[in-house]
């Protein structure tokens, strides 16, 4: 049974993979990695400046406009290299979806000179803030250690990828060769292209609360299955991202037709399950989302609103029933 499991949904001759040239498969390889690399760097990235958004938030709430725009005014650096690594992430997905060399390589060619122009207007605000004493110093060791600093440190990553690409571009421009997965055609592709931005959006915030709380919650002995649930509801917001790019869409063609019904089925068996345990661990108390996770974002575990959450646990069911609604008219 399990064999047969594993030559229907994992057989190598079920990949595009399989029919790639030597530096095809090495280009995709290297782009798949990136994608990793970008990824990852932007949950980091996104959990400070999301961090800083809600607390200005908080203040404006309490009735410190003021404080709220000073404290968004020296956070600017955390945004903007969070943009910066974001816009990594959709320069190198992007380039499975370009059908023409010449459409991706100005897409290479202008997202690279975007990093580079977010890196740039970086460091000049913060040698201004310095030169007008908006920081202190060049290490304030607040909202982060390093900060600003470490807004600096986090962009060499992206402008090294950026000058790399913008060399190798002009090198061997007639040599870049990554396969297609296939444009987007879709008539409704505004909204779909949307709906994959804020599900990515998603898996970045989930993937960094997953991992960063398990430093920061209480786990305190009666919040014990509630801290286990909400961060394996994170992290699978983050896992369907990844099937989603890494798994369905290397699938060839007839293959995504055949499989996409069963895989949605398996993800809302599995989201349906996970958000009925999240919702079982709550009755060790209403007031588990503000007493063990309120260190984390003290917005989105706020007990009366409790949104982020929320969102987080939909998520992983929506894409499945997206998906299961398309896997029914393919296969009519």
């Amino acid at each position: 049974m399990g064999e047969m499991v594993m030559k229907k949904f994992f057989d190598k001759d079920n990949f595009s993979l399989s029919t790639y040239s030597k530096s095809q498969k090495r280009q995709s390889l290297v782009t798949s990695i990136l994608i990793l690399v970008s990824f990852v760097l932007s949950a980091f990235t996104f959990f400070n400046a999301f961090y800083s958004f809600v607390d200005a938030i908080g203040s404006i709430v309490s009735g410190s406009f003021d404080v709220a725009i000073k404290d968004l005014l020296r956070d600017v650096p955390l945004f903007l290299v969070f943009l910066m690594s974001f816009w990594m992430l959709l320069l190198f997905h992007a380039q499975f979806r370009n059908v023409s060399t010449e459409k991706r390589n100005k897409s290479l060619l202008k997202d690279s000179i975007t990093i580079l122009a977010f890196a740039l207007i970086n460091v000049i605000y913060i040698v201004i803030g310095l030169i007008v004493g908006k920081y202190l110093s060049i290490v304030e060791g607040s909202p982060s250690y390093l900060f600003p600093l470490d807004t600096i440190l986090y962009s060499l990553l992206p402008v090294a990828v950026a000058v790399f690409v913008l060399i190798y571009l002009k090198k061997n421009k007639d040599k870049y060769e990554v396969p297609q997965r296939g444009s987007i055609v879709i008539k409704a592709r505004g909204l779909y292209c949307t709906f994959m931005t804020f599900w990515a959006l998603i898996a970045v915030f989930s993937f960094s609360a997953s991992i960063l709380s398990i430093f920061i919650y209480d786990f305190a002995h009666e919040y014990v299955f509630y801290g286990i649930m909400i961060i394996i509801s994170f992290i699978l917001s983050a896992i369907y991202l990844g099937v989603w790019e890494f798994y369905y869409n290397e699938l060839k063609d007839e293959k995504k037709k055949e499989l996409l019904l069963p895989l949605s089925i398996c993800g809302l068996v599995l989201s349906i399950l996970v958000a009925a345990l999240y919702f079982i661990s709550l009755g060790t108390g209403m007031d588990a989302p503000s007493n063990a996770g309120f260190g984390m974002f003290p917005v989105a575990f706020s007990a009366s609103v409790n949104i982020a959450t929320m969102i987080v646990v939909a998520t992983p069911l929506i894409v499945s029933i997206v998906a299961l609604i398309k896997g029914i008219i393919r296969n009519k």
